[in-house]
C-alpha cells in the first residue's frame, strides 16, 4: 500500500542565497599579484559584493591564496580605482570566452574603510 505523501510534489525553497550581501554584475579589468610577489597580471571582474568577487584569471591559484588587487572603473569622467586583499575560495576552469581560463571566487579579507566606501558607493551607482 502507498502512503499519502508519495506521489505528491514537493513544495519548498530550492535555492536559498546564502550570500551575506547582494551580488552585481559587472565586466571591469583587474590587475593583480600573489601578497608574496610583486608581479602583476591582469584579469577581469564579472561579478561583485560587499564581501567577494568573481575574477577571470589567465592561471590557476590555490584554494586559500591570497591576491592583492586593483579594479578599475569609471565614475563620471574619471577613472577610479579600489585596492583590497582577498582570499581564493573556490576555482573554476571557464574556456567559453576571452576573460581568462580560471573563474575564482574571492573573499574579501581586506579593504581600507575609504576603498570599502568607494566599492559601496559604485555597487550602489549599479541599482539606479
Amino acid at each position: 500500500m502507498t502512503s499519502p505523501k508519495e506521489g505528491k510534489p514537493r513544495i519548498g525553497i530550492v535555492n536559498i542565497e546564502r550570500r551575506k550581501y547582494p551580488r552585481f554584475s559587472i565586466d571591469l579589468p583587474i590587475e593583480y599579484h600573489r601578497v608574496q610577489s610583486t608581479v602583476i597580471h591582469t584579469g577581469r571582474a564579472l561579478n561583485a559584493s560587499e564581501g567577494g568577487l568573481l575574477i577571470y584569471l589567465p592561471e590557476k591559484m590555490e584554494m586559500g591564496q591570497q591576491l592583492s588587487l586593483r579594479l578599475f572603473f569609471h565614475s563620471g569622467s574619471s577613472m577610479n580605482t579600489i585596492e583590497m586583499t582577498g582570499e581564493v575560495m573556490w576555482i573554476d576552469i571557464h574556456l567559453d570566452m576571452n576573460w581568462g581560463d580560471y573563474r575564482t571566487g574571492l573573499k574579501l579579507i581586506d579593504i581600507s574603510p575609504e576603498d570599502l566606501e568607494r566599492l559601496k558607493d559604485f555597487l550602489l551607482s549599479l541599482t539606479n
